[in-house]
């Protein structure tokens, strides 16, 4: 007699009930707000009254009247196409020489690369350092050399405090994903390694290329992920460092835009608009990104 097999829902049960917690938080507390945000972004909302109906008005005023939004766009897209490919490639890079070291030695380097993103006093570190008096620790060296006759003021003149974030914010990028990065590594298949020197492998930029990154597809996504989330977040750096406003708004992003309308002035309904043109953009990006990494493990 043939035993009956069991339903495919019933044969994984274990895996649904484990996989049940994280899916009803993400439906709360990820699918449901998205969704609310869309729905209030077509709303003149302030908090204290019901929210009436504007149609498309908020994204018409934010993409023809609101000359602070456009800047805070053309920000966020320069930090984004800026530090989330160099950030990306600087995490792997660095992963990927970590994972040449010893055993021994590997453990602190990981650590001492990670804690920048994780240190909350970095703030104060690079205020000192990019301090626009003489006494900031760059004026004072650049002074002393010859090279300054007087200071510079990094955080506050435009021409100098966009790229001061960017030094910033690239000093802070080994995070999650870096650790991905470390921990997909060292679980890379070693057989594959044998067979490709057998099969003409010569070097490790090959190794890298034809064995390395194809096996760590699902953590190059992963690490993707990351990036896009935390290149087009920016916010945090710029207002620790150049203030909230910046001068003349030259560092001022959609994060504080969002801020700015929703936190202060409870415009619910124009800074959600912007939160979902902050939103299509990221998935637009996510796709394309995905695209091109999933590639690597066809080829």
């Amino acid at each position: 007699m043939k035993k009956t097999k069991r339903p495919s829902l019933l044969k994984y049960t274990e895996s649904y009930l484990m996989l049940g917690f994280w899916f009803v938080f993400f439906v709360f507390f990820t699918l449901i707000p998205i969704g609310i945000s869309v729905v209030i972004s077509f709303t003149d909302y302030n908090m204290l009254q019901t929210p009436h109906f504007v149609g498309f008005n908020n994204y018409i005023r934010l993409l023809l009247d609101d000359e602070i939004f456009v800047k805070s766009l053309a920000n966020t897209l320069l930090f984004a196409v800026i530090t989330g490919p160099v950030g990306y490639l600087i995490s792997f890079i660095i992963a990927w020489f970590i994972n040449e070291t010893g055993r021994g030695i590997r453990p602190f380097l990981t650590v001492l690369f990670y804690s920048p993103s994780i240190a909350g006093s970095i703030y104060v570190v690079w205020t000192y350092i990019f301090s626009d008096d003489s006494y900031g620790l760059l004026n004072s060296t650049l002074l002393n050399m010859g090279i300054l006759k007087k200071p510079i003021q990094w955080l506050t003149d435009t021409n100098y405090n966009f790229y001061v974030v960017i030094v910033v914010i690239l000093w802070m990028s080994m995070g999650t994903s870096f650790l991905a990065f470390i921990a997909g590594l060292q679980s890379l298949n070693k057989s594959l390694f044998e067979s490709a020197a057998i099969d003409g492998i010569r070097n490790r930029w090959q190794e890298l290329w034809y064995i390395t990154l194809p096996q760590m597809v699902p953590q190059l996504l992963i690490g993707a992920v990351l990036t896009i989330s935390t290149s087009f977040a920016v916010g945090a750096v710029p207002a620790a460092l150049t203030g909230n406003p910046s001068t003349d708004y030259s560092t001022h992003t959609l994060i504080l835009h969002i801020e700015d309308y929703g936190n202060t002035r409870l415009e619910m309904g124009y800074a959600s608009s912007a939160a979902v043109i902050l939103f299509i953009i990221m998935v637009a990006t996510w796709f394309v990104i995905n695209k091109g990494v999933r590639s690597l493990g066809k080829d």
